[in-house]
C-alpha cells in the first residue's frame, strides 16, 4: 500500500514539475493569447454585423421616407389634400424611426472603430509577446546547457590526482636529502676515508701506468727512479688494503691514547 501512495505521490510531482515547466507554461500563454484574440475576433464580426444591419434598416427608412414624401407629392398635384396629409404623417413617423436609426447607427460605428483598433493593438500584443516567449525559450535552452556544463565541472577532481604528483614529489626530495645526508657521513667515516685513499692510491697507480705508456709512444723520457710514495703497494702495484687500515687505525689509537693521557693529568 505504502509502495502505491508512493507511486502516485511521484507521479503527481511528476506531473507538477512538468506543468512548472517553462516551455509548458510559454506555449499554455501563447495558446490562452491565441483563443482570447479568436473570441475578440468573433465578438468584432457580431459588432460590424449589427453595425450592417442598423445600416440597412436606416437606408431602408430613408429610402421609405423620400417614398412617402413623393407619394404626399402626387396627391397634392391631383387635388387629394386628404391622401397627401395622410402620406405626410406615415413619412413622420419613418422620419422619427430614421432620426433613432441614425443615433444608433453612429454609435455602431464608433464602437466598430474602436473595435477595430482593440483588436490591431491585440494582435500585435500577440506577435510580440510571442517574439518573447521564443527567446525566454532560447534562454531557458541556454541556462539548461549552463547548468549541465557546471554540473559536469563539479564533478571533476584534480586536486587529487594532483596531490598524488605532489606525494610523488616529496618523497623523491626526502629520498634526495637522505641520499646527500648518507654521503655526507660516509665522507667523514672511517669507510670512507679508506675509500677515498684507496682512490688515491689507484689514481697514482694510473699516473704512472700512463708515464709508462708515455715513455714506450717516445712522447717522454722514462724516469730511472721512481718518487718514493708513503702509501704501501700490494701484489700487482695496487695499494694494500691492510696498510691503509694499519694506519687508519693507528691514527685513532694514537688520538685515543693522548685522550686517555688528558684525563689522567687532570685527575
Amino acid at each position: 500500500m505504502n509502495r502505491f501512495f508512493n507511486w502516485i505521490r511521484s507521479l503527481f510531482n511528476r506531473t507538477m514539475d512538468r506543468l512548472e515547466d517553462p516551455e509548458m507554461m510559454l506555449d499554455q500563454a501563447r495558446r490562452d493569447m491565441e483563443v482570447s484574440l479568436v473570441a475578440n475576433r468573433e465578438r468584432a464580426v457580431q459588432a460590424i454585423t449589427q453595425k450592417n444591419r442598423l445600416q440597412g434598416m436606416l437606408e431602408e427608412a430613408k429610402k421609405k421616407s423620400a417614398q412617402l414624401e413623393s407619394q404626399a407629392a402626387t396627391a397634392l398635384k391631383t387635388g387629394n389634400r386628404e391622401l397627401a396629409t395622410q402620406f405626410m404623417r406615415e413619412k413622420m413617423n419613418h422620419d422619427a424611426s430614421v432620426t433613432t436609426l441614425q443615433e444608433s447607427y453612429d454609435a455602431a460605428v464608433q464602437t466598430v472603430e474602436q473595435v477595430k483598433i482593440a483588436m490591431k493593438r491585440q494582435e500585435e500584443e500577440v506577435r510580440k509577446k510571442t517574439a518573447e516567449a521564443l527567446a525566454m525559450k532560447a534562454q531557458w535552452k541556454q541556462a539548461q546547457i549552463q547548468n549541465s556544463i557546471s554540473k559536469a565541472l563539479d564533478g571533476l577532481t584534480f586536486e587529487n590526482q594532483f596531490e598524488g604528483f605532489g606525494a610523488a614529489q616529496e618523497k623523491i626530495r626526502e629520498a634526495q636529502s637522505e641520499a646527500a645526508a648518507r654521503q655526507e657521513m660516509l665522507g667523514t667515516s672511517l669507510q670512507g676515508k679508506m675509500l677515498a685513499m684507496e682512490d688515491q692510491a689507484r689514481d697514482m697507480e694510473a699516473e704512472t701506468e700512463l708515464e709508462k705508456l708515455e715513455a714506450r709512444l717516445g712522447m717522454r723520457q722514462q724516469t730511472t727512479s721512481a718518487p718514493a710514495s708513503t702509501v704501501s703497494v700490494g701484489v700487482g702495484g695496487a695499494p694494500s688494503l691492510d696498510a691503509a687500515n694499519e694506519a687508519v687505525a693507528k691514527s685513532e689509537a694514537e688520538r685515543e691514547l693522548e685522550e686517555l693521557e688528558r684525563r689522567l693529568k687532570g685527575a
